[in-house]
């Protein structure tokens, strides 16, 4: 969600950019357009009756649009095309959205336009093409086997689940261990593999299970949001994988069985007390992976990647995402939430409403229909 009356509030008051994108988790040209066109509206303060929904259908009425005011792109076609070398989805929503505009209709943004062809593709059983293109997809998934640790105090064995993410185009790929496969952690592996491979592809190719039909229960964490703020924040796009359907994303099933042979069971004696430590062995043998010659084709995982692929990765946005985390919550009668057993309060107008709940570190936010309502620092009980 586009926070329009921050962004404002603090362009008025002289914060820069930079700083304001970082400070709302929006992408810098997101950041300038907003200002751009509150200039162009003659917005030049804010009142208290500016809300941030009134702000959004001001500032971006093609928004507001009803659903018959979209251009419906030709679905049969779009399949077709990306089959063609060279020919990726982002390219095709381009030409799609110079139609729509020459049509007098509103196209899809990309994100909406590679959710629909997802849809279209599952219900006509018309998967995307194998055959890839350099940075167009990154496919991510946990291993089904795991590791394990020692337990200091009594010696037995705790799990360790194994992150995995490649590039279809030159499998080039990313490994590391974790404790749980919470939310936190499988963002930040995401994070971790960004940093890894420099750069970021168009769409993530996910597994649908774990990422995009989790369905939110009042205090638990809601994954999808977390997820969606990340890929907003790094420019790129979420493209769920059918829950147990391996082929909606091959490369990342095929390397899952290919890492569990080569990482897996070569470390499946190997004891240690410290997941850094056996990271520091995953990682050994990733790169080993990465650098050995493929046997039917030319060269190695990393020579293909470095040569054919890094330069199509979206740039690194700099500083790292913050993660946070989001909940649903119901206003009680004294108008307060409760999160992790404390106390916060709203507006009274919405008790008894359920709000969503945006919990960083050190703040934690309240947002309605996706207007912020409340912002308190975040307290922690004993």
């Amino acid at each position: 969600m586009v926070k329009y009356r921050q962004i404002l509030d603090l362009h008025f008051k002289s914060v820069s950019q930079r700083t304001i994108s970082t400070s709302v988790g929006s992408s810098r040209n997101t950041v300038s357009d907003v200002i751009t066109r509150a200039e162009r509206a003659g917005v030049s303060k804010l009142t208290d009756d500016m809300t941030n929904a009134w702000l959004a259908k001001l500032l971006y009425p093609e928004k507001q649009a009803v659903e018959k005011g979209y251009y419906p792109p030709d679905w049969e076609k779009v399949h077709k095309e990306l089959q063609k070398k060279n020919i990726t989805l982002k390219l095709l929503h381009t030409e799609y959205s110079d139609e729509a505009r020459s049509s007098g209709k509103l196209p899809y943004a990309y994100r909406s336009f590679t959710e629909k062809y997802n849809l279209y593709a599952k219900k006509h059983k018309a998967t995307m093409p194998i055959k890839r293109k350099p940075g167009e997809i990154l496919e991510v998934d946990w291993a089904g086997s795991t590791l394990s640790l020692k337990d200091r105090e009594n010696g037995g064995d705790m799990p360790v689940y194994i992150f995995v993410a490649t590039f279809p185009y030159s499998q080039y790929s990313y490994v590391e261990g974790f404790l749980d496969m919470k939310s936190s952690n499988w963002l930040t592996a995401h994070i971790h593999a960004f940093e890894y491979f420099g750069g970021v592809a168009e769409s993530l190719v996910s597994d649908n299970l774990k990422t995009g039909v989790i369905k939110p229960v009042k205090g638990e964490p809601i994954l999808n949001e977390s997820y969606r703020e990340l890929a907003d924040y790094y420019q790129t796009s979420i493209v769920p994988g059918r829950a147990r359907k391996p082929k909606d994303k091959p490369s990342v099933e095929g390397t899952v069985g290919f890492i569990s042979r080569q990482i897996i069971a070569a470390l499946r004696h190997y004891q240690c007390f410290s997941l850094a430590e056996l990271n520091d062995q995953i990682r050994l043998r990733l790169d080993d992976i990465n650098q050995e010659p493929f046997q039917k084709r030319p060269g190695s995982r990393k020579i293909v990647f470095d040569e054919e692929e890094r330069d199509y990765l979206i740039p690194l946005r700099q500083p790292r995402l913050k993660l946070s985390e989001w909940r649903i919550a119901r206003v009680q009668s004294n108008y307060h939430i409760q999160i992790d057993r404390m106390y916060y309060s709203t507006p009274y107008e919405y008790i008894q409403s359920d709000v969503d709940v945006r919990l960083s570190k050190d703040v934690l936010e309240v947002y309605f229909k996706e207007a912020r309502i409340a912002s308190h620092k975040r307290v922690y009980g004993e």
